[in-house]
């Protein structure tokens, strides 16, 4: 009874044979080889975008943090919300590799911020003075840190205020995977027909061992990321271990399959935690579940070993609700969610 992230099972028994299957015989090196070819053709006929640049590497922040190094200059801002992934779980990432990049942190409920938001914030940077920086990037997660989703009309509302201050707009997509099964649209509703510049497309939370996929739908935006990626140490000699992970995801509609697996077991969990009480701090959309438990159904939940986290600063007052985060993956099962959701129940 996991429920602690989506990164704390394992691989995905496709991509294992993926990997197995790429260790056969020799490849060229560094990217140059038929399996990232392949994986990268994958990718843009998913996201049906003929001409964009796909790029692997190992890590969400690495592929967070070379995008918002691509995009902003050292003296740029960069707009996020303040739970997004970027400002609170990168390590200062971001701005290291974009050498000094101000990420901007903006408010909003259940990790979303509003057109009217980012409008106000681009206003407000705009007439700064030079001791301010300069608008560069906006950046969204989707799925967001709290489970929910932006549409394809949200993604282009905001993507229509970043270009009209001249600035791009960069999606995380840790859970972009999530966030298609759970809106049932097209990718492409949320990434380029939408208006996004760059997408980090997540791997390593659906089932691959380690692998992201970093897009750029304007070639002219990925100019010079060869460089920046290998500087930064994300290219790696034997590339095609990268790709073929992404190209298992990609085939047959994997990268979805799991994605609805993980997306249903947390429609289960959520609809279980309020019949035993619970109260929804979020609505589920994805594969993430917010939810206040009544304090005995915590207690019983840990006595028995069930893993997920606390969603507070300060543990709660003796008796009272306690706020948790449960987060779903591809494996996990649902034995394990009955079982969790009885301990709730107290049955």
């Amino acid at each position: 009874m996991n429920f602690a992230s989506d990164n704390v099972h394992g691989v995905h028994p496709k991509v294992l044979k993926a990997l197995s299957d790429c260790n056969e015989g020799a490849m060229a090196s560094y990217g140059a080889d038929p399996v990232t070819a392949r994986a990268e053709a994958a990718y843009r006929e998913i996201l049906d975008a003929p001409e964009a640049v796909v790029r692997f590497v190992a890590t969400g922040t690495g592929a967070n943090a070379l995008v918002c190094a691509q995009l902003s200059p050292s003296f740029g801002r960069i707009y996020c919300h303040d739970s997004a992934h970027l400002h609170r779980d990168e390590c200062a990432a971001p701005e290291f590799y974009s050498h000094g990049a101000k990420l901007v942190p903006l408010p909003g409920e259940q990790g979303k911020f509003s057109p009217e938001v980012l409008d106000g914030a681009i206003r407000f940077g705009a007439a700064g003075s030079l001791n301010d920086g300069r608008n560069a990037l906006v950046s969204i997660t989707n799925a967001t840190e709290w489970g929910t989703c932006y549409d394809p009309a949200e993604v282009a509302a905001l993507a229509r205020l970043a270009h009209q201050g001249g600035m791009k707009l960069h999606m995380d997509g840790a859970r972009f995977a999530n966030a298609v099964a759970g809106l049932g649209c097209a990718p492409a509703d949320l990434g380029h027909r939408a208006g996004v510049d760059a997408l980090c497309l997540g791997g390593t939370k659906n089932g691959a061992l380690a692998a992201e996929a970093v897009v750029f739908f304007d070639p002219r935006d990925a100019e010079g990321f060869d460089f920046r990626r290998k500087q930064a140490g994300q290219v790696y000699s034997k590339q095609r271990y990268l790709a073929a992970q992404m190209l298992a995801l990609a085939e047959d509609g994997l990268w979805l399959d799991l994605a609805r697996h993980a997306n249903a077991m947390a429609v289960r969990l959520g609809q279980g935690a309020v019949q035993a009480g619970g109260e929804l701090v979020a609505p589920v959309q994805a594969n993430e579940v917010f939810v206040r438990l009544p304090a005995e159904a915590h207690a019983r939940a840990r006595a028995h070993g069930a893993a997920y986290h606390v969603w507070q600063d300060q543990p709660p007052a003796a008796g009272e609700p306690v706020t948790v985060r449960l987060v779903t993956s591809w494996a996990t099962r649902e034995d394990d969610v009955g079982r969790f959701l009885d301990l709730l129940a107290g049955v």
